[in-house]
């Protein structure tokens, strides 16, 4: 699948106007409707099996509110996105730790390499004291309401030659998102970062920009990536994880009864997406095995993991230790 500049652009162009009329609103019945957006294509189970299924039980909960979900990034991409979750032009957004972090700078802590060993530990430190002290200072400091954490699949890397030790990065120019704390994890595995875009991943590695990329088997699936990379290398480097995130205004404007109905169908799509998720993740990986489309590399993760938590608890200090420490100690919690 080609994707032009022109294409891109027109996308964008398109997001940008979608805009300007996607915050809440109530209709002449007194429906409230509250804009949803995210980056994932509709094919995507944070769409199919998270997302919409939150507007239909929001839509069957009989209080008055309306969720309108945009796709693809066509409110923006990830960086603009949060910063439109803050302003109030998007009332609910699917994020990851890292790109609020550009706001919000403890946070970025979560998505270190390794930090997680799975979805259990993720929910398990979701659950946690730490955890809603975080959630509460972010809302203090960025008016933003952290409703929970979906499980976005395990981060993988592709390329085209195989990576089974850290050893085998070099002269790989990996593609890693533009993000303070990706860009460390880069340098904790020891790879050569390059900073594209997600919506220019594809043609990126089809023109040779870079070597290739990490990223969770569905969203492998999603852009295609079997078509311009050749090896799949469970590194299981990352616990993927994104965040529905609700401007606090929009939130506030809401009836105990709408936050309530919104509460509940979020958390509970939190299990529908994980098992859409986690049967991509088997699917997509026996589908590549079988056809050949993909030669699927074990690699050695126990020398991966180990120079990650080395640099780790090299470099973190001060809060960001104690957080990581917190996140590592919810792997073992009962």
């Amino acid at each position: 699948m080609k994707r032009s500049v022109t294409a891109l652009t027109s996308v964008l162009a398109l997001g940008a106007a979608t805009l300007l009329t996607a915050c809440s609103s109530a209709g002449d019945d007194g429906t409230v409707t509250l804009s949803m957006a995210h980056s994932y294509a509709t094919n995507h189970p944070h769409h199919r099996c998270g997302a919409e299924r939150v507007a239909e039980a929001v839509a069957a909960s009989g209080t008055g509110l309306k969720i309108e979900v945009y796709p693809n990034s066509s409110l923006g991409g990830h960086a603009q996105r949060f910063a439109s979750v803050v302003s109030g032009d998007i009332d609910i957004d699917l994020q990851g730790a890292s790109e609020i972090s550009a706001t919000y700078a403890p946070i970025r802590v979560l998505d270190a390499a390794y930090a997680f060993d799975g979805a259990d530990h993720l929910f398990r430190f979701f659950g946690s004291e730490p955890a809603t002290a975080l959630r509460e200072d972010m809302l203090a400091k960025t008016g933003t309401r952290v409703l929970d954490a979906w499980y976005f699949g395990m981060r993988h890397f592709t390329s085209n030659k195989p990576l089974r030790t850290p050893d085998d990065f070099k002269g790989v120019r990996m593609r890693f998102p533009d993000t303070p704390q990706f860009l460390q994890n880069a340098e904790a595995l020891g790879a050569s970062a390059t900073s594209v875009a997600f919506e220019e991943v594809y043609i990126s590695l089809q023109q040779g920009v870079v070597d290739g990329q990490e990223n969770p088997i569905p969203v492998i699936a999603s852009l295609n990536l079997p078509e311009v990379q050749s090896h799949l290398n469970l590194t299981g480097h990352m616990t993927g994880f994104v965040m529905p995130v609700v401007n606090e205004n929009a939130w506030q404007g809401l009836t105990d009864a709408q936050r309530e109905a919104l509460q509940k169908a979020i958390t509970d799509a939190r299990a529908t997406d994980r098992q859409c998720m986690e049967e991509e993740e088997t699917g997509f990986v026996e589908t590549w095995r079988g056809e050949g489309k993909m030669q699927i590399v074990e690699p050695d993760v126990a020398a991966f993991r180990g120079k990650a938590e080395t640099f780790f608890r090299n470099t973190l200090s001060g809060d960001d230790l104690a957080l990581y420490d917190a996140v590592r100690a919810a792997a073992s919690a009962s």
